[in-house]
């Protein structure tokens, strides 16, 4: 058959004889005319661009210029290649009626297709370049088209043609959308005037794009990219070569921002104050509608139109069944009846009866259904990320605005606020991704029970009201899963607290050998913990169980009642068709329930939003410049301009008169010079109890100021009142103006009206204060960030002030000096440590006036005295500031220009020593002796190796361990290492691809072999049984219908008897009746047992977990537990608990349902390509290219997700941490007018989190876009093989419909592998790092003796022999003792001295066999200890150690964990240790209470329960380890003649720190670096004038 353009079988065809127009196949032939017009022109300029654009750089900014018009013209584009592809589709299908070829009725409308592809790229690449002019060549495209089409629509007019013909209204169409896009073309030329104006406009590209730190660009490409984030291309697989990092996800776009969201949502609650009641609170809720209701609607567009689209798949299946059989042959003359201008024209409903097309709008239909879904998802989500930096940066001002009383009135906790920011903002975020559910699955669920009625009839309506039903039963579920959730989260917090104290306290746990006491109150804990664990699998489970079972069972009932009201049983197009839209429905009736409890929780967060809102604010007098839409720029910070002039001041001025050159000479009289003033104050923290009541008091400008009182007079709260932190109920503070004019007198101005300028004019000049709180506050920053606090770094002066406040020994001792992160997620610092840094701080600033509260309290004496000299008197007052100092040292009241007296919240006495001397006597004569008191213990305390030197040491010893062994924190660190060192790339590519097969092995063996082997059989049998049920469904219906073919009643073609007339089947012959029940049997026996698996399967995979978890934690807790206490050094304390709370809540609660998910949506996608294969094997060659795209796809996505999943959980912490460090330096952050710069701080952290998150959700969307048109592509496939296989008859329609329906199934399934591949890749790191742990080498507990052939009593004398002794703490290290000998005899008291690092503490140590003796031995009564095992030797001495450790439970408790001794020991040991007393006055005596670490007991009191616990354990030597350090000379005076007496007949080793203390010892060893140096008792040495141990006790005495 020829080809030919207008046919061959009409001589008419190429005649014009009645006019060229009439002529149809001429007026085709000119519609050819605009394409290849468009094509010839705009083929060269794309060349030509293309090949000078390659050479380009591409520029950033300009490639997303839109011109106006932008997403119209992409749409109008869209819809016009549909309607082209549909012109095609109808051309095509009218020349199979024709008897010959008619090129022209199908190859304009390919040419236009064409066109119209080539016409979007030009675009697009016009836009990218910016130049306009060559739109013109669209412009006349669009004319030209719209002319010729318009012909064609005239003609069909004229010759009878109208809208019941297909061609007409697609010509229509066709019209209509080059008309729109011609306007959108006249548009671009209006406002850009690039042509037929004078003068062009001029663009610049959006703010945002000229920043090249902005990488998000969803908001600025062009609309194909953003739909299906073509943009993230570069990022996704370059993720692969090397990491993201956090500069390569960049800054936020402007609009996303948190400050932009946050100015709309206050606008929004601001506006809804209204005048007539201001004191109504504004609505939340009505101001996040406001200020983010419009995306939300947009989102619920896109929301609805995919899923109406989502009911086209069901339609077009039971379509493609129905037609695929269809007899082509209906009688061609009736179908030559449409025949005009020669050709056939077809009705518009006769192409939807073809399945070819059908199944090409199936594909059209799943892709802009997948389109708009994932569009829907995005925009939600993009919403919610700026919902909560809105919402985070509205909380953060708050905080900054709250009273302190209510923080210290327990109305607001820390607590709370970190539950805001960390629980309440996720849950209104994630209530507004799936908000558009709420309104979405009304509708879904509306329409798909309306479509089974009209494919079902009534029975439809049974099946539905079983998924409706079922319903309330899943709400039931998930409200009880998260009250487990609650209750797991309460143990689960027990067993950290435990365990962080065991961990804490190990070191005195293995040297009394309690660890496997404290294991077992564990072990205990989590029990409990697993019991709610148990609890919250069984409902996963059922949650699981209900999803799987609910479309089953729906099914069941559906085709029961068919059968049973139309006595047989439904066709294929109608069953399958029915099965997909079950399949349709069960989904948002699952989500309803999560939707529904999310919605529960965003209204109770909201309600905690508002009332933190509306909670009490501190007084507005000092806020009033602090209002937020000033300072949230940084610019307008108020302390902006003292900054900028001193930067360019020459250094040493600057540190001299600083910021007041002009206060010198101003001192005309006394009363003016005040720098503070207080007329008569009365002040409250907010319960109607006065704190401060009548207070006047002056703070005199430049001098020093001393507060003294008892504890709890209110010193502190004073500082505060004059802070503006306390709620003033009469009276004022007055700060004095800036020096030039000062303003005191104001304090006659009256109340009035012009108060209140005043009252502006006076707050705005409270400059900043520097202030030290009592209770040190830290930053989690670095030692410098710290001091500096946000001003600007000096060299000179940060070194000054360093040394004033001695930290320089402690920045050496840190592992990077001063740039050393410290805070709450850095180094733990000590108190005294930590207290410094804080009066560095306060120094360090130039403020006039400095407020310190009680800086001296942690420090101890020679801190305090050259802190005094050299911080307070020499460096604040050189520069003549203002300070203010709380103290309790009466000794230094001589220093001071000024005494503030205070006894319970008034002043008792104001003003200089010598007034106080000569007006009150009594007070001076109190003071004297108080500091005679305090003078003695000066003297004594003076040459002592003091707190400092200890807390030094500690802090040396961790890290001198730490870095010996240099070990890395984390295996994947290690691993990073490693892959560093490979130059080669691929090898790097294919560490981060790989799954961690091991990992994975290591976890499912640990839930134990029987539970693995049960969970995959049963997932097996489930998944088979499902697909033989529907399987069976399928020769059901397709019997139906081959039964009645044989009756010749219905248009089905049948096939050959035989297909049915196997031998399990009735024959044919069989009554029909009779053959239905039998399937129907048969049927309903299928889904029973399906369903009964699918309870099995969720139940296994759940308790698998379970089991695996407990194993887990159990042997992590052991291996820890008996770790050498070298792992201790090594280990930092966070990462073990780290190991113990986020890894195992991981694995606990996250692994068991992802894996589940990921096995079951990887079973149902190979089921369904199972199924799909076995009915048409041609599907198979089709599979393997999509096979390779669906790999790469997975492979490039698991790798960016995992880094950027670990970017936004690395940047959520800082910000956590920000708001909980914030809340808690409250008092200064205001005091230092840091507000604005804090702000900053907090928007630049949120913005960072955001961005890691958008881009993670836009890569799961990159993701689910591109698995989605996969799915597409597969239903395509299987759809096209099956119609091909059908043409020679290959299979029933039934099948058919078996294999589209679970075609479209791969679709929802296909992202799920890949998201829950790369979650489970993320929660298996957890597994791997407690399996690192699990590798830790054990203590030697067995030794080489049983207990049993160790005597009872031993040791008995106390006899110690020391040979050749040498330790080392691990083999790599230097050994720290060399070759000691020593002799002990039975009772002697020993004394060892020696510097710090001499090897006194290990050879204590050694005693106890806890390093590690490589040569030489201990031999105590007899018994090499090396030989002993661990528990017997460790329970049998005893030892008190310098750190005193509590553990929380009670008195008993701590004394005798083992509870193996009377009460009368207990009392007896107490009496000893001076404690009876004191114990028995407490509540419970021994059952007092003690909290976690002691804190209710002085440090002193701890040392001495120390000590009655070494006492309860009467063993015959006692080593005792500088037990003495923090215990008062007094005290230790008794202690020492207690052990003396109390230890009369027992061997006594004294670690001494205060030489003096073993000077009545017996004998004195004193060693260095590891050796002995001098080995005698302490009289002869004393002789030896240039001995060490002489020199020591000169400097003692």
């Amino acid at each position: 058959m020829a080809l030919s353009f207008c046919g061959n079988n009409d001589i008419k065809a190429y005649s014009v004889e009645y006019g060229v127009l009439n002529n149809g196949c001429f007026v085709d032939a000119l519609n050819l005319v605009p394409h290849v017009f468009l094509l010839f022109i705009t083929f060269p300029i794309l060349f030509i661009g293309w090949g000078s654009q390659s050479s380009k750089v591409q520029i950033h900014h300009n490639t997303w210029l839109h011109f106006p018009g932008h997403n119209m013209r992409w749409i109008l584009t869209f819809l016009l290649l549909f309607v082209h592809v549909c012109e095609f589709a109808e051309g095509l299908v009218s020349n199979k009626v024709m008897s010959s070829n008619h090129l022209h009725l199908f190859m304009p409308a390919f040419m236009g297709f064409i066109a119209a592809t080539t016409s979007v790229v030009y675009y697009h690449n016009i836009e990218t370049s910016n130049f306009p002019k060559l739109l013109l060549v669209l412009f006349i495209y669009w004319v030209l088209a719209f002319i010729t089409k318009s012909i064609k629509l005239w003609k069909f007019a004229e010759y009878k043609v109208g809208p019941q013909h297909l061609r007409f209204c697609i010509t229509a169409l066709l019209v209509i959308l080059y008309g729109l896009l011609m306007a959108v073309e006249i548009n671009v030329i209006r406002v850009r005037k690039y042509v037929f104006f004078a003068n062009p406009q001029k663009v610049k590209p959006p703010e945002d794009l000229q920043d090249l730190g902005v990488r998000f660009l969803q908001p600025f490409v062009n609309l194909l990219s953003k739909a299906t984030y073509w943009w993230m291309n570069p990022l996704i697989i370059g993720a692969h070569k090397r990491p993201i990092e956090l500069k390569k996800i960049g800054k936020l776009p402007i609009a996303m921002r948190a400050l932009t969201n946050y100015l709309r949502l206050k606008d929004a609650y601001e506006d809804q104050r209204t005048a007539e009641d201001p004191e109504r609170a504004p609505s939340i809720w009505r101001s996040m509608y406001r200020a983010f209701g419009r995306p939300i609607l947009l989102s619920s567009t896109f929301r609805y139109l995919a899923d109406l689209l989502g009911f086209a798949g069901p339609l077009c299946i039971s379509g493609i069944v129905k037609y695929l059989k269809t007899k082509d042959e209906v009688a061609t003359a009736d179908k030559m009846k449409e025949t005009y201008l020669g050709v056939y024209f077809m009705s518009s409903t006769e192409l939807l009866q073809n399945s070819s097309v059908l199944a090409i709008l199936l594909f059209l239909a799943l892709v802009l259904q997948r389109t708009f879904l994932q569009a829907s998802y995005y925009v939600t989500i993009e919403t919610g990320i700026n919902l909560r930096g809105a919402l985070l940066a509205m909380i953060y001002n708050k905080i900054l605005r709250l009273s302190t009383s209510n923080m210290s009135m327990g109305e607001m906790t820390l607590g709370q606020i970190n539950n805001l920011v960390a629980i309440e903002t996720n849950q209104l975020m994630w209530f507004l991704f799936l908000c558009p559910n709420l309104w979405a699955m009304p509708v879904q669920i509306v329409m798909g029970v309306i479509l089974l009625y009209y494919l079902l009839g009534c029975s439809a309506l049974v099946g539905a009201s079983v998924i409706v039903l079922l319903a309330p039963v899943q709400y039931l579920i998930a409200t009880k899963l998260a009250d487990t959730q609650k209750n797991t989260l309460e143990h689960s917090t027990d067993r950290l607290k435990t365990t962080t104290e065991i961990l804490k306290g190990i070191k005195l746990l293995k040297l009394y050998a309690w660890e496997n006491i404290f294991c077992d109150s564990v072990e205990e804990t989590r029990g409990k913990e697993l019991t709610s664990l148990k609890t919250f699998a069984f409902y996963t489970s059922m949650s699981i169980f209900m999803n799987a079972a609910i479309p089953i069972a729906a099914v069941l009932a559906t085709f029961v009642m068919h059968h049973f009201i139309n006595k047989t049983g439904p066709s294929p197009s109608e069953a399958f068709a029915a099965l997909a839209l079950f399949h349709i429905l069960v989904t948002p009736l699952f989500l309803l329930s999560t939707v529904v409890r999310f919605a529960v929780k965003a209204l109770v967060s909201v309600q905690k939003l508002g009332e933190f809102l509306q909670s009490d604010e501190i007084g507005d007098d000092s806020w009033r410049n602090g209002d937020i839409s000033v300072t949230l720029e940084p610019g307008k910070k108020h302390l902006g301009m003292t900054k900028a002039i001193n930067r360019k001041q020459p250094m040493r001025y600057q540190m001299d008169n600083y910021e007041h050159p002009t206060r010198r000479p101003l001192r005309p009289t006394e009363t003016e010079d005040v720098a503070v003033k207080v007329s008569n104050g009365s002040f409250t923290w907010g319960s109607n109890l006065l704190t401060l009541s009548d207070i006047n008091i002056r703070i005199p400008t430049g001098q020093l100021t001393m507060i003294v009182g008892q504890v709890g007079c209110g010193k502190s709260s004073l500082l505060l009142a004059m802070l503006g932190e306390m709620q003033a109920i009469e009276g004022r503070v007055y700060w004095s103006k800036l020096p030039d004019c000062e303003m005191i007198n104001e304090g006659n101005i009256s109340w009035s009206e012009t108060e209140e300028s005043d009252e502006d004019i006076r707050s705005k000049n409270r400059y900043s204060v520097a202030y030290a709180a009592q209770k040190s506050w830290l930053l989690n920053a670095t030692v410098e960030e710290n001091i500096t606090f946000g001003s600007p770094f000096n060299k000179q002066r940060y070194k000054a002030v360093i040394d004033a406040c001695s930290l320089q020994p402690d920045i050496d001792l840190l592992p990077f000096g001063d740039q050393t992160e410290i805070g709450e997620r850095g180094i733990n610092l000590s108190g005294g440590q930590r207290q410094r840094i804080c009066v560095a701080r306060a120094l360090y600033q130039n403020t006039n006036i400095v407020f310190l509260d009680d800086p001296f309290s942690a420090l101890d004496i020679h801190l305090s005295d050259h802190l005094m000299q050299e911080g307070i008197l020499k460096f604040l007052q050189d520069d003549k500031r203002t300070v203010v100092l709380v103290t309790h040292k009466l000794q230094y009241l001589i220093h001071a220009d000024w005494i503030i007296a205070m006894k319970d919240g008034s002043v008792l006495r104001e003003g200089t020593l010598k007034d106080i001397q000569t007006h009150d006597v009594e007070l001076y004569d109190h003071w004297k002796t108080l500091m005679n008191r305090q003078d003695q213990e000066l003297e004594k305390d003076i040459q002592q190796d003091s707190q400092t030197t200890l807390e030094r040491k500690t802090l040396r010893r961790a890290f001198y361990s730490r870095e010996a062994k240099n070990q890395i924190d984390d295996e994947d660190e290690e691993e990073e290492e490693e892959e560093e060192d490979d130059d080669n790339m691929s090898m790097t590519t294919n560490r981060r691809s790989k799954i961690p097969w091991k990992v994975c092995w290591c976890y499912l063996s640990s839930g134990g072999f029987f539970m693995v082997f049960l969970m995959v059989s049963s997932k097996l049998l489930k998944h088979s049984v499902i697909v033989t049920i529907d399987y069976w469904l399928a020769l059901w219906t397709s019997s139906k219908t081959n039964q009645s073919a044989e009756d010749g009643s219905d248009m089905f073609n049948g096939t050959s008897p035989a297909y049915i007339g196997n031998a399990s089947l009735p024959t044919p012959g069989a009554p029909e009746a009779e053959q239905d029940s039998y399937y129907l049997t048969v049927f309903i026996i299928l889904c029973a047992a399906g369903i009964t698996l699918c309870l099995i399967t969720s139940l296994t995979v759940e308790f698998l977990g379970l089991s695996a978890a407990t194993n887990l934690h159990h042997n992590l807790l052991n291996k820890i537990i008996h770790a050498p206490i070298r792992f201790f050094d090594i280990t930092p304390l966070g990462q073990i608990l780290n190991r113990f709370s986020a890894d195992t809540n991981i694995i606990d609660q996250h692994i068991p349902p992802t894996l589940e998910s990921l096995t079951r949506s990887t079973l149902l996608c190979l089921s369904a390509i199972g199924v799909i294969a076995s009915i048409t094997p041609a599907f198979l060659i089709a599979l393997v290219p999509l096979g390779v795209a669906f790999y790469f796809i997975q492979k490039y996505f698991r790798v960016a997700s995992k880094d950027l999943q670990d970017l936004d959980d690395s940047t959520q912490l800082p910000l956590l941490c920000h708001f909980s460090e914030t809340a808690e330096g409250l008092t200064t952050i205001r005091a230092f007018r840091q507000e604005a710069r804090f702000k900053q701080r907090m928007l630049e952290l949120t913005d960072t989190n955001n961005t890691a998150y958008l881009f993670l959700s836009a890569a799961n969307r990159w993701l689910e876009v591109r698995t989605d048109y996969l799915g597409a592509v597969i239903v395509l496939t299987a759809a096209a093989t099956s119609i091909w296989s059908l043409r020679y008859g290959l299979q029933a329609g039934g099948l058919v419909g078996l294999g589209l329906t679970y075609a479209l199934t791969v679709t929802n399934y296909l992202n799920w592998v890949v998201r829950n591949l790369a979650d489970l890749e993320v929660q298996m790191a957890a597994v791997k790092k407690v399996n690192s742990f699990l590798g830790t080498e054990s203590e030697n507990y067995e030794g080489s003796m049983d207990s049993s052939q160790v005597p009872e009593n031993w040791p008995h004398n106390g006899e110690i022999k020391i040979q050749d002794l040498c330790v080392r703490y691990d083999p790599m290290l230097k050994p720290v003792l060399k070759h000691v000998n020593a002799y002990v005899e039975p009772g002697q008291k020993v004394g060892i001295c020696g510097r710090t690092g001499s090897g006194k503490s290990s050879l204590s140590l050694a005693f106890f066999n806890m390093v590690d003796i490589f040569e030489g031995k201990i031999i105590i009564d007899g018994i090499d200890i090396c030989k002993l095992p661990l528990q017997t030797l460790r329970s049998r001495l005893s030892i008190i150690l310098q750190d005193p450790v509590l553990f929380s439970g009670s008195i008993r408790f701590n004394l005798d964990p083992e509870r193996t001794c009377t009460d009368d020991r207990l009392w007896e040991a107490l009496e000893i240790a001076q404690l009876k007393n004191m114990v028995k006055a407490l509540a419970g005596g021994l059952d007092a209470v003690v909290t976690e670490g002691g804190e209710n007991f002085s440090v002193g009191q701890r040392q001495l329960f120390c000590l009655a616990r070494a006492f309860v354990r009467k063993s015959s030597i006692l080593i005792m380890d500088e037990a003495t350090a923090s215990i008062d000379m007094a005290t230790e005076n008794i202690l020492q003649k207690v052990v003396m007496t109390a230890f009369a007949d027992r061997t006594v080793v004294t670690i001494a720190h205060r030489v003096h203390t073993i000077l009545t010892a017996d004998l004195v060893i004193v060693m260095k670096r590891g050796n002995i140096l001098e080995y005698d008792k302490p009289e002869t040495l004393l002789e030896q004038e240039d001995g060490m141990f002489a020199s020591f006790v000169k400097a003692d005495m």
